[in-house]
């Protein structure tokens, strides 16, 4: 596995461990466990991951789901450290490189923020810029639903089309905090937003941003 998406996935399994099975989550309806359990389906399961994009396999989805997060809390996080098995795509250095780093950056927030009096965690300026490239390519995709125009910029000036429409809303913040407004944790982001007063309302607020 490569330096970022390993480095996030030891840091997300320890957290894990650390919480315990039964600690809030970003992600609505989740505790630990559930988010565990996603993890590794998402990586060892790939006859039921599909439910996660496509609608008519969700059920499948659902029902191994339920089967994972019924293991033992322990297991799931052992599952997590070690990674996905040798016939996992996952498993391919490139894979593991640019499907999961944003996957477990994200997730590691989604625990770490939803804890009391938590604080941003300081992130090197390669890191950040590998978040950043992430986000250039997939700012179409996460940004399709949003119901303002959106712009995502850089403290350092660059910018990114999420969504073209009017009025525009411009989102500012470091790679990472963006990445987190954009994947639907708008409330837990770091950012600015400049436009109109109520498209920013609207959009801080949109169910249909992120994926």
């Amino acid at each position: 596995m490569s330096t970022f998406a390993k480095r996030e996935r030891l840091l997300l399994a320890d957290l894990l461990e650390t919480c315990g099975p039964e600690a809030p989550t970003l992600c609505e309806g989740w505790q630990t466990r559930d988010l565990a359990a996603h993890v590794v389906v998402r990586e060892r399961r790939p006859d039921a991951a599909g439910g996660i994009l496509i609608k008519p396999l969700a059920s499948r989805l659902d029902r191994v789901m339920e089967e994972f997060a019924a293991k033992p809390y322990e297991e799931l996080i052992q599952l997590i450290r070690t990674g996905p098995p040798r016939f996992s795509p996952f498993s391919l250095k490139q894979i593991d490189e640019a499907s999961n780093t944003v996957e477990f950056y994200v997730h590691t927030e989604d625990v770490r923020r939803a804890q009391p009096d938590w604080t941003p965690r300081e992130l090197d300026p390669v890191f950040q810029d590998a978040l950043w490239s992430r986000l250039e390519r997939s700012a179409r995709l996460v940004g399709r639903g949003a119901p303002t125009g959106v712009v995502l910029r850089r403290p350092d000036g660059q910018t990114a089309v999420a969504h073209r429409g009017t009025p525009v809303v411009t989102v500012t913040g470091e790679p990472s905090e963006l990445l987190l407004f954009t994947y639907g944790r708008q409330s837990a982001a770091r950012v600015e937003l400049d436009g109109d007063e109520n498209a920013i309302t609207t959009l801080h607020g949109s169910k249909r941003l992120g994926i």
